[in-house]
């Protein structure tokens, strides 16, 4: 569907005379393409649920990312061979050509778009995502959509646009599809939420050293339809943490009305939700998640954790079905005060047949070494099982190369990564 609409924006775009130069050609593709790009990585982001539950979360990020890259290129492309153009045409320097640029309508603004940009892809670089906080980050990512208004009047009195009222028309409704969304999901929606089941935190309850379940109580749980290995986005409604959602997976399956989350204190955003009081209002979108029962191919599964990453496994290990097939969970941590759920895990265990392996202690020793060998040890028939994995991005590398030299096929692994 996405090179669908690349091959038309391409199709559209205006290259008869007096366009004569290479690089009047470069800008004017570019300039199309990069238009387009931008409403795909909106829409991508747009939390709606199609795609959430037919993609995943963590794999439209990573879409979303990639896409974000080639964006920034094809803007900074155009910007250059627009000047180029200018130049070569009409025998004018750098300065005076980019001075004349600038006065076509609606670049000023867009320029300033084009700025807001490049602040918004410097602060996705990694290292720069990591010397900031995800609310800090989160506030600046939201500047893309004024950098998209910003550039918006020049798009449509561009030379690829203007004085083509029907494709003004078309590229108009494509921006408002993309916004459309956005809005539907992830503001009228939660607003609707809010309304609907009127989520307030009822308690919280400590698990281990630095984690604590918050339990919330609700109207009309059942209608959110949730399934085991979903997740929410959490927004409390309390100073300090009201402008950010974050994503955690319900850690039990709902019942009576409440619904259970478990958070570790990893960052200042998830540390500050250990100090919240009960009655706080909370705001939820979701479920979102493909990471589901619906996944499944085989009839035996197995679960692998890493430390908090049972939050989503012990609501799978409770409702998944396996007939007449094995179900196990492997539950990886560096020391036992980190396991969370032992005794909840040990009684469904119990009630289900299911086998639990302990996987604790050190990763200096061999033995806790997320290898081939030790899956194959710990779990025989590994290779003939869908696995589900839920842990950091380190052992969630270490899970992935494990089972492909265990001759696991990558069809069945299935996973979600939450990261900003």
């Amino acid at each position: 569907m996405i090179g669908a609409g690349l091959a038309a924006a391409l199709a559209f775009v205006d290259l008869r005379p007096p366009v004569q130069f290479g690089s009047a050609i470069v800008a004017h593709t570019t300039g199309f393409l990069a238009g387009y790009v931008v409403t795909v990585m909106v829409v991508l982001m747009s939390r709606a649920p199609f795609l959430e539950r037919s993609i995943g979360a963590d794999r439209l990020a990573r879409w979303h990312a990639v896409g974000g890259r080639v964006f920034i290129v094809l803007l900074l492309v155009h910007a250059v061979a627009a000047v180029h153009s200018w130049m070569l045409s009409h025998w004018e320097d750098a300065f005076t050509a980019t001075l004349a640029v600038l006065g076509m309508p609606g670049l000023v603004a867009a320029s300033v778009g084009t700025v807001l940009f490049g602040v918004i892809a410097v602060m996705s670089v990694r290292a720069a995502r990591r010397s900031v906080s995800y609310e800090t980050w989160h506030g600046i990512h939201l500047l893309s959509y004024l950098a998209l208004a910003l550039s918006f009047a020049h798009e449509l009195a561009g030379p690829d646009l203007a004085g083509r009222p029907g494709l003004q028309v078309a590229w108009t409704l494509l921006f408002v599809f993309a916004l459309g969304l956005v809005l539907r999901y992830r503001v009228l929606k939660p607003l609707e939420h809010a309304w609907r089941h009127r989520l307030r935190i009822e308690r919280l309850v400590p698990e281990a050293s630095g984690v604590v379940s918050v339990i919330l109580r609700g109207r009309h749980i059942d209608e959110l339809r949730v399934e085991a290995g979903q997740f929410f986005r959490w927004r409390f409604l309390a100073p300090g943490v009201w402008r950010s959602a974050h994503p955690f997976s319900l850690s039990a399956p709902p019942g009576n009305d409440l619904l259970r989350i478990t958070v570790k204190a990893l960052g200042n955003g998830s540390h500050s939700l250990h100090s919240l009081r009960p009655g706080t209002r909370v705001l939820a979108e979701g479920p979102y998640g493909a990471m589901t029962q619906r996944k499944r191919t085989r009839e035996s599964v197995l679960l692998i954790a890493g430390g908090v990453g049972i939050t989503p496994m012990r609501a799978l290990f409770e409702e998944l079905e396996v007939g007449d097939g094995s179900l196990s969970l492997l539950y990886r941590a560096s020391h036992e005060d980190d396991v969370i759920f032992r005794d909840e895990l040990e009684e469904i265990a119990r009630m289900r047949g299911a086998s639990i392996v302990w996987m604790i202690g050190p990763s200096a020793d061999p033995e806790n070494k997320m290898t081939a060998a030790n899956l194959t040890r710990l779990v025989p028939d590994v290779a003939a099982r869908d696995v589900y994995v839920c842990a950091s991005r380190g052992l969630s590398r270490s899970v992935r190369a494990a089972l492909k030299y265990a001759g696991h096929p990558p069809a069945r692994l299935h996973e979600e990564v939450f990261a900003f």
